[in-house]
């Protein structure tokens, strides 16, 4: 059941573009709870072709969610967006586009792609039947985020940080973030008027940057969505106090958005100082750390 995409750039209150929340699960309770929480939008994982080759060595997500979970979360949220990434293009492609579709998911979201074509083909696949979310994790691929932005189907782009960062060799993951690499991409989305997100987010104050460090970033970046970590809940924390610890992090998170989208530009422009300092001093601790290995 696809449901009317929503608008771009919707606003708050207080005048700005709005930051919605996705969280990655297949467990179909923890998606409804997400949801009443303050989640828009539930994102299923099928991605696993070269991944756990790309990412192994990192403390990174590795999902194996399959079709039943994405039926499951799909009835669980009926109301809610439902988002499945799929594998890069490949020869089962179409298979799993029409799997996806099958099970009610609105958006398809295409990884590990390099250049236009890539999201083309994945675009002639869907036929409008929904939306595509094109997620730009290549460095081959952002040189064709103009191009991408004018598919029809394609009214919101992501930019993936993790492997980003492992192509270019950083450190770290923040570090193309913090080299303003991602601020060209905001800039093409924006003036194409299609949504945009970047990365994920940790709770507020946990994190080597903090989550509300990044909260400033996507501020300054005027992003419209953004990947909640699986710190939001930790089933250790036992289930009924998770559930409640993942709802006042939420209500922590927009707080905090709150707060800082009523700085002065000055002040939001020594927030970003103080994150690119941040990322700076990581790296070059892991550089220093690596090397004396």
């Amino acid at each position: 059941m696809n449901r009317a995409y929503s608008s771009v750039f919707q606003k708050r209150t207080f005048g700005l573009t709005v930051l919605e929340y996705m969280y990655i699960t297949n467990n179909a309770a923890l998606a409804k709870k997400a949801c009443s929480a303050g989640v828009s939008r539930i994102f299923v994982d099928w991605e696993t072709m070269g991944k756990a080759e790309r990412q192994g060595h990192l403390d990174s997500v590795q999902s194996n969610h399959s079709l039943s979970d994405l039926i499951a979360v799909r009835e669980a949220i009926p109301e809610k967006e439902l988002m499945v990434r799929i594998n890069p293009i490949n020869e089962d492609t179409r298979a799993e586009v029409e799997a996806a579709l099958g099970a009610g998911a609105d958006l398809i979201m295409l990884p590990m792609f390099y250049d236009y074509q890539a999201v083309k083909q994945l675009s002639d696949i869907v036929a409008g039947r929904a939306k595509i979310v094109p997620l730009f994790e290549t460095v081959a691929s952002l040189s064709e985020v103009e191009k991408v932005c004018l598919l029809d189907n394609v009214r919101e782009i992501y930019v993936g940080l993790n492997d980003l960062h492992i192509e270019l060799k950083d450190n770290f993951m923040f570090s193309s973030l913090a080299a303003g690499l991602v601020d060209n991409v905001a800039e093409i989305a924006y003036k194409n008027n299609v949504r945009f997100g970047f990365g994920g987010i940790a709770r507020v104050s946990e994190g080597s940057v903090s989550g509300g460090m990044v909260l400033g970033e996507h501020i300054r970046l005027n992003s419209n969505i953004v990947i909640l970590s699986r710190t939001f809940y930790r089933a250790d924390e036992g289930t009924d106090d998770a559930f409640e610890v993942f709802f006042r992090e939420i209500e922590l998170l927009n707080d905090e958005w709150q707060r800082q989208v009523n700085l002065s530009k000055e002040q939001q422009q020594k927030n970003h100082d103080t994150f690119k300092n941040k990322v700076t001093a990581i790296s070059n601790a892991l550089r220093k750390a690596k090397i004396n290995d």
